[in-house]
């Protein structure tokens, strides 16, 4: 509990706005506005990924897991996702929304088969699509409550989450990767 109180303090939210396993991607995240925090790590993560040499865009540091390109596709696929989740509960929706299992969706991605630059482009498309849903946001929507994936979560906690879940990827580049 004690960790969902700093949560609370450190960027205003409260345990029923993400499921409990989001709790590390969350802590990433330093207390900012979610639009400038977006916009600021759009800059950051292109200049990151750019900054990646060739020859490690396809290496896995272990068997079976995934490439930096992998890493790049599945970042657009759960932000779209998230921010199909965010739309939803903002405009009303109560349906549940289901989960989505990421594994299936980066093998069927094929992001190996991909331009890293044709990869960069497409997370640019979408960073900024997120940027202009999530400004399109009041105040009173960002604290709407949806379910997600069997939880309750806002629309200010999936800006949040999204936010987390790309910082905590760009650790694990590099710590395992560079």
């Amino acid at each position: 509990m004690r960790l969902f109180l700093c949560l609370k303090v450190m960027i205003n939210l409260n345990p029923n706005e993400f499921a409990p396993y989001y709790v590390d991607y969350i802590k990433l995240v330093p207390e900012q506005d979610i639009v400038k925090g977006l916009t600021n790590q759009n800059e950051e993560l292109i200049h990151f990924f750019t900054s990646i040499p060739v020859f490690k865009h396809e290496f896995r540091y272990e068997e079976g897991k995934w490439t930096v390109k992998d890493i790049i596709l599945h970042l657009i696929d759960a932000e779209r996702i998230l921010s199909y989740r965010a739309l939803r509960i903002a405009r009303n929706d109560k349906t549940a929304l289901p989960g989505f299992e990421e594994n299936d969706y980066v093998v069927s991605a094929r992001g190996n088969e991909r331009d890293f630059e044709s990869l960069l482009a497409e997370y640019k498309t979408v960073r900024k699509a997120t940027i202009s849903l999530f400004e399109s946001f009041s105040k009173e929507v960002l604290q709407q409550l949806g379910l997600a994936s069997n939880y309750s979560v806002s629309v200010r906690g999936i800006g949040y989450i999204i936010l987390g879940h790309e910082l905590h990827h760009k650790q694990i580049i590099l710590e395992r990767y560079l």
